[in-house]
């Protein structure tokens, strides 16, 4: 993982040199605090097309105006509406709410017949029971079991598809303005308890701006030496 954050601390002077591809990346959850912070980053950078799909357009107003975005008002379920949304976009960054299994399956389904490969699917923490000890018999029992089963088969979805997917798993979220992270392999313990939501944004931004990294990956992400029984904030 060294590396690999040391290859995404250039990623700044590859905007300058021009290395960075422009892409045209959809964003479904548009609405959300992750996704906001990834929005802005990447206006801020000004080096791809947004298309930013949300139940409640209205809510992104203040963007409409911006040559860089289009905005979608609709609901992940619709098929017909996802599929229009997709068309000439290189990468989809997922950061949904809701029941994650019929969501997923309809994301899965529609980049597939759309022959578009390239996901960022934000999740939680526990997808393989890889939080150890009283941290993670907490988390099973104050998310619930229910949701986190419907968590659970909504990666599997990702992990059984045939496309180019990054999993994230995040810690319980804060809103501390910090990029502070690391990150764990699938098939390790999980560490730490919390995460700053600029952190996550800082490594989808990343991950957009270098597609071909983390490809098939699981990543747990958490601020480090930030260890307990509870989320400390």
């Amino acid at each position: 993982m060294a590396c690999l954050r040391v290859y995404f601390k250039e990623y700044a002077k590859d905007i300058e040199e021009g290395v960075i591809k422009m892409s045209r990346i959809l964003v479904l959850g548009a609405a959300g605090q992750v996704a906001q912070l990834v929005i802005e980053q990447l206006l801020k950078e000004n080096q791809h097309e947004l298309v930013l799909y949300l139940r409640h357009a209205e809510r992104l107003s203040a963007l409409a105006q911006n040559p860089h975005v289009t905005v979608i008002e609709g609901d992940v379920l619709d098929q017909e509406l996802l599929a229009d949304s997709l068309a000439g976009v290189d990468i989809v960054y997922a950061n949904l709410g809701g029941q994650f299994e019929p969501l997923m399956q309809n994301v899965v389904a529609t980049m597939t017949a759309a022959g578009i490969k390239r996901l960022i699917y934000i999740s939680g923490l526990g997808l393989y029971h890889e939080v150890p000890g009283a941290f993670g018999e907490w988390n099973e029992q104050a998310v619930g079991h229910e949701v986190m089963e419907d968590t659970r088969r909504a990666a599997k979805i990702v992990e059984q598809s045939s496309l180019n997917y990054t999993i994230l798993r995040c810690a319980y979220m804060t809103n501390e303005d910090r990029i502070d992270y690391e990150l764990t392999e699938k098939g390790t313990p999980f560490k730490g308890t919390i995460i700053s939501r600029r952190s996550i944004a800082q490594v989808v931004v990343d991950l957009v701006n270098h597609p071909e990294k983390g490809i098939g990956a699981s990543w747990g992400i958490n601020q480090p030496n930030i260890d307990g029984d509870r989320p400390i904030y």
